[in-house]
């Protein structure tokens, strides 16, 4: 799978009044989605303008100026490539939807950089007809799982199948259970924790709660406590990306592993753990062929089997 660059695209945009005021980093990040420390080094290229002037990145904004950016090469749409996915199971299939197990290192579609297997590549190299719905890459997904997270996924066949899975997400009435094993103990052992995610401020390839953040509800239980990590059982109302591992972090209690938002590296080496212990245990939805109730369930992979057993007795 390759990526071209593309050709640098300018991008203008009226200030919206509510950024009345803003420094020019924080609007840009706001209008155009990325960091405050990208929004920074586009301006200090000369690749921002205001009203057809330069603007450095601790200039203010007006609200209705315009404001033009001259934004890096965009990627093309990269290509599917059908290729197997060792270790990806297939749950439950019939002509609506696919439920597949996935292993880590999987990514659920193309996506720029990315240069490994993918769940729709590894349908299509199957034999699969999954539906034509949304972006050409990730046709007849509705949800995704990060690339190191396991578990279960649902993929459209139908575009009768696409359209109501999505409703349902949209609704937020799929139930969608995790397992998680978490350093500390979280006190209380039981909450919910509901806290705006967006994009970090200074990592691009990172989220963060954020306030004005997109809303961002998780429910959590203990489900066993250890010496040095707890196992909980997390439900999701929202599906923010990172969004377990963001809301744990944010409670200091990231996942075991999970060195991008603070575990602990020494505990996870002890653990013999390479990735954040996280895993998609349970996805029920409404079957959009007949609106029958419908549940599927994943035990633990190999390795986060091997690490509980360890975590008891460190």
């Amino acid at each position: 799978m390759t990526v071209n660059p593309g050709s640098p695209e300018i991008r203008t945009l009226p200030v919206p009044d509510g950024l009345e005021g803003e420094r020019v980093d924080a609007a840009l990040s706001r209008m155009f989605g990325f960091s405050r420390t990208k929004a920074a080094e586009l301006a200090a290229a000369g690749k921002v303008q205001l009203d057809g002037r330069a603007a450095g990145k601790s200039d203010r904004v007006v609200g209705g100026a315009w404001i033009e950016v001259e934004m890096p090469g965009v990627p093309r749409p990269v290509q599917l490539v059908a290729e197997p996915v060792p270790g990806m199971r297939i749950v439950h299939d019939d002509d609506h939807i696919v439920v597949i197990d996935k292993p880590i290192g999987v990514a659920a579609h193309p996506s720029p950089g990315w240069t490994g297997t993918t769940v729709v590549g590894g349908l299509a190299a199957a034999g699969y007809r999954i539906s034509t719905s949304g972006a050409a890459e990730r046709q007849g997904v509705v949800h995704r799982l990060d690339v190191g997270t396991s578990g279960l996924m649902v993929v459209a066949k139908s575009e009768r199948a696409y359209t109501l899975l999505k409703q349902q997400f949209r609704d937020r009435t799929v139930d969608k259970r995790y397992h998680a094993l978490v350093q500390g103990h979280p006190d209380p052992h039981t909450g919910t924790i509901d806290a705006p995610i967006d994009r970090h401020p200074t990592h691009d390839y990172k989220w963060a709660v954020v306030m004005g953040g997109k809303p961002s509800v998780t429910h959590y239980d203990t489900i066993e406590a250890f010496r040095a990590a707890s196992l909980l059982s997390i439900k999701l109302e929202t599906g923010r990306t990172h969004q377990i591992r963001v809301h744990m972090a944010a409670l200091r209690h990231p996942c075991v592993g999970d060195l991008t938002y603070g575990a602990d590296p020494t505990l996870s080496k002890r653990l013999g753990l390479e990735r954040q212990w996280l895993h998609a245990v349970s996805l029920a939805f409404e079957h959009p062929g007949d609106g029958t109730w419908v549940r599927y369930e994943s035990g633990y992979p190999a390795d986060l089997t091997a690490t509980l057993e360890r975590v008891t007795d460190k």
